[in-house]
């Protein structure tokens, strides 16, 4: 629960609720809160088992689909689009084109297949000199 303070926040918590309790009242606010969330986390346990019990197998049902929904709230849109439309397979997002594809057998859609038997389809281009200028394509400006 308290997974997302750190030493230095907990010490001005710590700090300020015995500026405003003082030390007479602080151990008392301490046990209180502590008794307060053992017996929230209780109720939620109890409420939880109740379900379970009253819903009986049907409890699995419905968790499933929870479950699944919480998988994805997780992903990233990378992580979807690698998952559901390229069956798992993210050489196409890495530029990993020479690893074999991870896919269910299908053939391999990667420029590396062509150049291997010398058909290839884009000029290869070379890095420019220093001073040289880029060629101008009249059809694109």
């Amino acid at each position: 629960m308290f997974g997302n303070i750190g030493w230095g926040e907990f010490m001005v918590l710590l700090v300020a609720a015995l500026v405003i309790l003082g030390p007479e009242r602080l151990p008392g606010a301490v046990s209180w809160v502590t008794k307060t969330m053992r017996q929230v986390r209780d109720y939620a346990s109890g409420a939880s088992k109740q379900l379970k019990d009253e819903l009986g197998p049907e409890f699995e049902d419905l968790r499933k689909p929870l479950s699944q929904i919480n998988e994805l709230r997780g992903m990233s849109p990378r992580a979807v689009i690698t998952k559901h439309l390229l069956d798992g397979d993210d050489s196409i997002l890495t530029g990993d084109f020479d690893s074999p594809p991870s896919t269910n057998g299908s053939t391999p859609s990667a420029p590396s297949a062509n150049a291997s038997s010398g058909a290839s389809t884009a000029p290869q281009s070379k890095p420019l000199a220093a001073g040289e200028r880029p060629p101008v394509d009249p059809d694109a400006t």
